[in-house]
């Protein structure tokens, strides 16, 4: 079981071919999906904001990367300055699902977006409406410690640069690609959530607000976090992510398993990194 892990983690190489096609197919797949499956996707705005504040979490615009040139970060603000206002105040009510990609449309140059840093691959290149995952991360992020469901999260397969203040369990965040790389929650809860994201001078900002105040809150943390050398030469970043659910007490009453990670590292293991944000 292992060495079947092992073999489906090692890299694989396509053709500029089969990652054109595969692209196209992925995505028309996924248009289909929108248009045939029976959920109720949320496309409701209110300017006004709900009253309880359940989440809030910020993470820096200007992240200094080992080797990335700050113009990457300029362009990436662009790219999230034009995003969040396809989400912000979004209204996701009882029965309904929250589509990233369902919301913010196709980010193409048409639209304002420029050239940000793509991840391709375990390296970076440019792409229109690169830095888009910072936003998918904060979502993914913040909804673990509401009730949401998180119904299509899709991690990283690769661990670009090293840790340098991390501040979050590794890979607690969700990458995303148009179309079919979706980060889908749902509200199974019996009250509506709202969506308020913006940007400030210096950060991105998410929360969740809700009508009424939750019964619960909820710590996230890891299991399990370690690397190993894998028989076909490179290293892979393993852990697991669970949550601590407590009561408005304060008491514990759950501890849920949410994910496992898998990451095949970029750089030599215990590497140290002194020029490298997380998140």
């Amino acid at each position: 079981m292992e060495l079947l892990k092992s073999l489906a983690l090692q890299p694989k190489k396509r053709s500029p071919l089969r990652l054109f096609l595969g692209k196209h197919y992925y995505r028309t797949k996924r248009r289909i999906e929108w248009m045939g499956d029976k959920k109720k996707y949320s496309q409701s705005f209110s300017k006004e904001l709900l009253p309880h504040q359940a989440i809030q979490h910020r993470t820096s615009l200007y992240r200094k990367l080992k080797d990335v040139d700050m113009w990457y970060q300029e362009n990436k603000v662009q790219n999230l300055s034009i995003a969040v206002k396809q989400l912000n105040k979004i209204v996701i009510k009882p029965g309904e699902t929250f589509s990233y990609w369902k919301l913010i449309g196709n980010p193409n140059k048409y639209k304002g977006y420029v050239n940000g840093m793509v991840l391709f691959y375990g390296r970076f290149k440019p792409g229109i409406g690169g830095g888009l995952c910072q936003l998918s991360n904060l979502l993914y992020w913040i909804t673990l410690h509401t009730p949401l469901t998180v119904v299509e999260r899709h991690r990283h397969s690769y661990d670009v640069f090293p840790d340098s203040n991390r501040t979050q369990p590794f890979g607690s965040g969700a990458t995303c690609e148009y179309n079919y790389l979706d980060l889908q929650i749902s509200n199974n809860t019996n009250q509506t959530f709202q969506l308020h994201v913006y940007l400030t001078d210096s950060h991105l900002v998410g929360e969740w607000r809700t009508e009424h105040p939750l019964l619960s809150t909820y710590e996230v943390y890891e299991k399990d976090h370690r690397m190993t050398h894998e028989h076909w030469g490179g290293y892979v970043r393993h852990n697991t992510i669970f949550r601590r659910v407590y009561n408005r007490a304060g008491k514990q009453i759950d501890d849920e398993y949410i994910t496992e990670n898998h990451a095949l590292m970029m750089y030599e293991p215990l590497l140290e990194a002194h020029t490298v944000d997380n998140q």
